[in-house]
């Protein structure tokens, strides 16, 4: 995996990095897809797939509120073994119907409009739930490239900790160094093997979390294309509404037509029916037909129509609190999204100056003009600027993922 950031020229440095990241990899590394091949397969993450198993089924309500009613036949026998005249089955009266629910007062377009309202919602939960997916992730994959930078970073801290030391031990033995100089420099190599030990596990956690997220069948060992580096992409916002915004005007239109819905169940239900009767004292039929009407006394669904304009009043609500709220929290994300801009170019500009100190501190700790106290602040100083430049590139990231998050996109 290549770095980030230039190295300070020291051989012994080199040798020992390489030395440390070769141990710390297994022999066979699998590196991780890319972050576009990871975008091309969100299909197979479980969140994308219950989203859309939502809207499928969102859909299959949609289709099912265009059905009609189902009818209903019925077969009645009237005046049949009674007493006299009625013995027997002679003078029976067999009638065969069939009735049918007449949805009236616009009941069945209204039950179908809010279905497709909801269904409409559930497209673009589906699609908000996609765009989440891909932000997750993006960062998680640069969390994982993160960690990786900076176990390469500990081992070469470790290196140039080793270096530093070994040419404080030569002062020590010529008797040039107090012996204490010695033992602080050894306790410094233990220190920075210790951060090594800790950014190795921190990495391969990262690489097991990625692996599973992505779903992919190999164990990560490195990360080849890196995201970190990748300056987001200036990007127009859509002159729509944000998404969460449009979500919440679905939810608002389906709550009005679930209101439309539970209003119309009130009105009186209507059953049309048509029949044949038989008359078997006279061996003759005729034809019945009749409507019934249901009778609203004790029943009109007021409840269900008063919890319908209530969910009515929380669709307003959410939706007057995202329109005030969308654009304050864009303007929020792209500040901070110019800022990391800002912050990692600093960064670089500060890791740049550092390893110049550090070159020049070490030649002077070499011909004896700067103390082993001057040499190690220096050093601090460019370990901290390199983890500090590792640090503003995931403060990047994560803020082109929240501004992804709130335009409806794919991150980068």
């Amino acid at each position: 995996m290549s770095m980030l950031f230039g190295r300070p020229l020291c051989a012994v440095g080199f040798a020992v990095v390489a030395t440390a990241i070769t141990l710390a990899l297994p022999a066979r590394a699998e590196p991780a897809p890319p972050y576009e091949t990871l975008i091309e397969h969100l299909d197979r993450t479980p969140a994308t797939l219950e989203a859309e198993a939502l809207l499928d089924a969102a859909r299959a309500r949609a289709q099912q509120a265009r059905a009609l009613p189902n009818p209903s036949i019925s077969l009645e026998a009237e005046n049949a073994y009674g007493r006299s005249p009625f013995t027997g089955y002679g003078a029976a009266e067999t009638t065969f119907s069939v009735s049918q629910p007449l949805e009236l007062w616009g009941q069945r377009g209204a039950r179908i409009g809010a279905a497709r309202a909801e269904a409409d919602a559930a497209g673009l939960r589906r699609d908000q739930s996609r765009w989440a997916v891909a932000g997750r992730l993006a960062l998680i994959y640069a969390e994982a490239e993160a960690a990786s930078l900076q176990h390469e970073l500990a081992a070469e801290a470790l290196s140039l900790t080793q270096a530093d030391a070994s040419a404080v031990m030569a002062l020590v033995e010529e008797g040039r160094e107090a012996v204490l100089r010695g033992v602080q420099a050894e306790s410094e190599v233990e220190a920075a093997r210790a951060v090594v030990d800790e950014t190795r596990a921190n990495r391969d956690a990262a690489f097991a979390r990625l692996a599973a997220v992505a779903m992919l069948t190999e164990p990560v060992t490195s990360i080849e294309t890196s995201l970190l580096n990748r300056a987001p992409n200036p990007f127009t916002p859509d002159a729509r509404n944000p998404l969460a915004v449009q979500i919440a005007e679905a939810e608002l239109d389906a709550a009005g037509e679930f209101v439309n819905v539970e209003r119309l169940r009130a009105r009186p239900d209507v059953t049309a029916s048509l029949g044949v009767r038989r008359f078997e004292e006279y061996d003759t039929q005729a034809l019945t037909f009749g409507i019934s009407v249901s009778l609203p006394l004790f029943d009109r669904n007021t409840g269900a129509i008063s919890a319908a304009r209530a969910e009515q009043r929380a669709a307003e609500a959410r939706l007057a609190s995202l329109k005030l709220e969308a654009q304050a929290d864009r303007s929020a994300a792209q500040a901070r999204l110019d800022a990391s801009i800002t912050r990692t170019r600093a960064a670089d500009n500060g890791v740049a100056a550092t390893e110049e100190a550090y070159r020049l501190a070490r030649a002077g700790f070499d011909a004896g003009r700067i103390s082993q106290l001057e040499l190690r602040s220096i050093r601090a100083a460019l370990i901290a600027a390199r983890n500090t430049a590792v640090d503003a590139r995931l403060a990047r990231v994560r803020a082109e993922v929240e501004l992804a998050r709130l335009d409806g996109r794919a991150p980068f």
